[in-house]
């Protein structure tokens, strides 16, 4: 068994098929000339206009949309509830899709109407929240409003898209919660404060990742999460594993990561006012949660706000000891403001904050960390403060027409880590001498593209900047250092159908990248990036998809907590970091069943891991990973059921992954299996699910991965004669496991006590709306 090792100063669709791929063609060599050279002729129309096959046989309308938005390259969502007892009629030949869509509700009473290139089903006058079906004079069912876009479900061949609903049933406490039914994405670590996210084996920081449009750049410390973000505040994670488009922002080496907050429009489909209050408590670590929410539309101005508020004690592991460190005293917020003239103009402004402040083990992201040469000067455990606020300005246009759709962003993101840093005074009659310690990371960024619409799809085009900041302040002025990096980018992306069966999304960016090190030395570096991706109909419910990606990241900045002033760089400075990806795939989907099964290699070459060690500031590896995923899956009306499986591997100079050697890079997944079912008992307002993830033993070199089962189970109540109220209660690790999450820093040490999962919790909540 290898020991972990520690650095002696810190540790670290047209009809005319031919025309639709000659305009395809066209725009491709478009696309390559640069985003100024695109000469497109103007359309109103969206994807909604084109003509496409349709085999969808009649069905309750849930599976029914479902299909429709498969076959017709849309997103379609939809409250199971709503459609409860709806049968659709079966619609068989070409159609457009407003054509399809009326054939297919045509004696059902229900309405649609088509605008903007969004697809409106149903009663608009209906709130967004907690509105229900309601019965016509003929029986018929009238649907809520349904939002259709044609956009994501042509970015990206392998994807992971969790929207408001699916947020909703797992009611998430911590973002491994909004993970827990997603094996190729797994969480390390027992809290919030010091977890990190894996896609596909790879570390969080090697992807592109943003808040609400927001670049975020929060390498502060390895002991600590990179992103610690509320999920109660989320409406919608997207996540592009490996292959993300150019639009997805610079420095996205193996992918992308876009987490999106709640808005006002999600609450109201019209003026008005509303808020909510909720309470949830942990049995296990007898923490309280509570949550307030307002939020009011009048007269094209918006607002909303929420505020939240976590304070409870340790929590015990499954053999029943308690596990030191792991409180909660977490405070986090969010609020918004818009204003969308009669012309559609759109301007929204909003700023979030999230605080974690409590004693952690010394080491956040382990229990206990025993170094191979001891440091009697080291407490066990010290208080961490964690601050992290992002604050964005967004202009768009919501009636946009023909070539004319902008986005414009400008945000700033910061994160701070401020603890004490401890040290040896050479004096053996005091106790742990330490002086204050604070790192920190910011980033100004921003864009401005636009998309211009045709006949076939569209193209994205624009500019984006940010203005990076990394730096450690500690009350000794001798160790404070900073490192800066600036970027300007030029980017296209084209998502295209170029025939029936066939989608089409590439692109390209060209990056200028100014570096900055601790010395004041600087150095500058450009690169080109692309990526292209298809998917094909081989059937009417079999789709086979592939895509590839190189990926110019520029040089990436140092954590805060090791940098070093007296860094030797070098005359060239450090090496810029690429990345190459692949992916294959087949999808089914058939009347409610699905199944899919995919195969992925990343490839990051000279990713910078820098130590404290002057000689160390330019330290870089070669990471690999590579693996499959599976899964299978049914949906009904009032419920579904889903099994998936994922095989990770993940080496590093051509060894196998380890924990330590793996920070900010990746970490040993193997396999895991998740399986998640749910059902809605609608005449009762009553739904029961739960989820399991089984992790086989794995073994990887010399070190072999303890196997684990948990075991989740729900259930929500929403009464019929309390329209506004919800209730919940859960039981999270049903089994009381004793177990450490596969991508918990740590497990393959002798010297290193992971930090444990909770044990058997019961979880009780309650939410009224108003």
């Amino acid at each position: 068994m290898r020991l972990t090792r520690f650095s002696v100063g810190r540790d670290a669709a047209v009809r005319n098929p031919s025309r639709r791929l000659l305009a395809t063609t066209a725009c491709a060599f478009a696309l390559l000339a640069g985003p100024g050279s695109l000469t497109v002729r103007a359309q109103d129309a969206t994807a909604t206009a084109a003509t496409r096959t349709y085999d969808i046989p009649a069905q309750p309308l849930a599976n029914a949309l479902k299909a429709f938005g498969r076959q017709s390259g849309l997103q379609i969502s939809l409250a199971a509830e709503a459609a409860r007892g709806v049968t659709s009629v079966a619609l068989s030949g070409r159609f457009t899709a407003e054509a399809g869509l009326e054939k297919m509700l045509s004696g059902t009473g229900i309405s649609y109407r088509i605008s903007g290139g969004v697809v409106v089903v149903g009663d608009q006058s209906s709130s967004a929240a907690g509105a229900t079906a309601a019965p016509a004079a003929d029986g018929s069912v009238t649907l809520d409003k349904i939002h259709v876009t044609g956009e994501r479900a042509a970015t990206a061949v392998n994807s992971v898209n969790i929207g408001a609903q699916q947020l909703e049933a797992r009611n998430p406490s911590s973002i491994a919660d909004v993970f827990r039914d997603e094996p190729g994405v797994s969480v390390g670590s027992s809290m919030p404060t010091s977890q990190k996210v894996y896609v596909n084996g790879v570390e969080e920081t090697n992807l592109a990742v943003s808040i609400d449009g927001s670049r975020q750049n929060n390498r502060v410390f390895h002991h600590n999460a990179t992103t610690l973000i509320d999920p109660s505040l989320l409406k919608a994670v997207d996540v592009d594993a490996g292959i993300a488009p150019a639009d997805a922002g610079p420095g996205a080496l193996a992918g992308s990561i876009a987490y999106e907050t709640k808005d006002a429009g999600e609450m109201l489909s019209a003026d008005g006012f509303g808020g909510m209050v909720s309470e949830t408590y942990n049995s296990n670590s007898q923490t309280f949660t509570t949550g307030l929410g307002g939020w009011g539309m009048k007269d094209g101005f918006e607002f909303l706000g929420f505020l939240n508020y976590g304070k409870g004690d340790n929590y015990q592991a499954g053999n029943g000891d308690e596990v030191r460190g792991t409180e909660t005293n977490l405070l986090s917020g969010i609020g918004k403001f818009a204003y969308e003239a009669d012309s559609g103009d759109r301007f929204e402004i909003s700023h979030e904050r999230v605080r974690d402040d409590a004693e952690r083990p010394y080491r956040a992201n382990a229990s206990i960390v025993k170094p191979v040469r001891p440091r009697t000067w080291e407490p066990g455990y010290r208080n961490y403060l964690l601050e992290r606020e992002n604050t964005v300005f967004t202009y768009t246009d919501t009636t946009p027409e023909g070539w004319w759709d902008p986005t414009i962003r400008l945000a700033y993101s910061h994160s701070s880590v401020k603890t004490p840093i401890f040290y040896d005074d050479m004096d053996a009659s005091t106790d742990y001498t330490s002086y204050g310690g604070q790192g920190e990371s910011g980033s100004v960024n921003g864009k401005f593209e636009n998309k211009f619409a045709l006949d076939n799809g569209n193209i994205v085009a624009g500019v984006d900047f940010y203005s990076d900041k990394i730096e450690l302040d500690t009350e000794i002025d001798s160790e404070d250092a900073t490192e800066k990096a600036r970027n300007i980018g030029i980017y296209s992306q084209a998502r295209l159908e170029p025939m029936d069966a066939m989608r089409l999304s590439f692109g390209g960016r060209v990056d200028k990248q100014w570096f900055e090190g601790t010395t004041g030395q600087q150095w500058d570096h450009a690169g080109v990036s692309g990526n292209g991706s298809i998917e094909y109909d081989l059937t009417s419910f079999l789709t086979a998809k592939a895509g590839a990606s190189h990926v110019w990241a520029g040089i990436p900045m140092a954590e805060s907590f090791i940098m070093n002033p007296k860094w030797n760089y070098g005359a060239d400075g450090p090496e810029v970091t690429t990345a190459n990806n692949v992916m294959a795939g087949l999808e089914l989907h058939h009347d409610g069943y699905s199944a899919e099964a995919s195969v992925f290699r990343s490839n990051i070459r000279d990713a910078r891991v820098a130590k404290w060690a002057v000689a160390l500031a330019n330290q870089n590896y070669d990471v690999d990973t590579k693996g499959f995923e599976l899964g299978v899956g049914y949906d009904w009306t009032d419920g579904f059921i889903k099994v998936k499986y994922a095989h990770i591997e993940a080496e590093i100079d051509g060894k196998p992954a380890d924990s330590d050697t793996g920070n900010y890079l990746t970490t040993p997944v193997g396999d895991i299996i998740t399986v998640s079912a749910g059902h809605t008992f609608a005449d009762w307002g009553l739904t029961l699910g739960g989820d399991v993830e089984i992790a086989p033993s794995y073994e990887d070199g010399d070190t072999t991965y303890a196997s684990y089962n948990v075991v989740n189970i729900y259930t929500e109540w929403k009464p019929e004669s309390m329209p506004h109220m919800t209730f919940r209660a859960e039981v999270q690790n049903l089994f009381d496991e004793t177990y450490a999450s596969r991508a918990t820093y740590g497990q393959e040490f002798t010297n290193v006590t992971p930090l444990y999962e909770q044990g058997r919790a019961f979880l009780v909540s309650m939410k009224a709306t108003f």
